[in-house]
């Protein structure tokens, strides 16, 4: 997004955001690749913890930086194998958590290129 648009936080608002992050781990939570990096960690923590980056990665608030710091994502994941199909299956589990949302093809597509980047970061195996 450019200046002159507005942010995905603006687009989607909170409401969606959250939307997304629960049909997210829904996918994640039953993913055979991923489901075992989150097994160890309760649910509820893991929603308020991607809500709250997503907010603040989306454009909006800080509210991860509020409760948690500087997010530092990619030293927080470091001690879970992240490898090229654990980067794949996420961005799979995105993918289709934002179809849910119910917008046009365009800005679903355009939302989904907000992630690749940001999977990509998180590989370190």
């Amino acid at each position: 997004m450019d200046n002159l648009t507005p942010t995905w936080y603006a687009v989607l608002g909170e409401n969606k955001i959250q939307q997304l992050v629960d049909a997210f781990y829904e996918r994640v939570y039953a993913d055979p690749i991923l489901q075992p990096i989150f097994a160890n960690s309760p649910i509820a923590s893991v929603k308020d913890k991607q809500f709250r980056f997503l907010c603040q990665f989306l454009g909006g608030p800080t509210y991860y930086n509020e409760k948690y710091g500087h997010p530092r994502m990619r030293m927080r994941h470091l001690a879970h194998p992240i490898d090229q199909n654990a980067r794949d299956a996420w961005l799979n589990c995105m993918r289709n958590a934002i179809q849910t949302l119910g917008l046009s093809a365009t800005k679903a597509e355009a939302l989904y290129q907000s992630f690749p980047r940001v999977a990509d970061h998180m590989v370190n195996r």
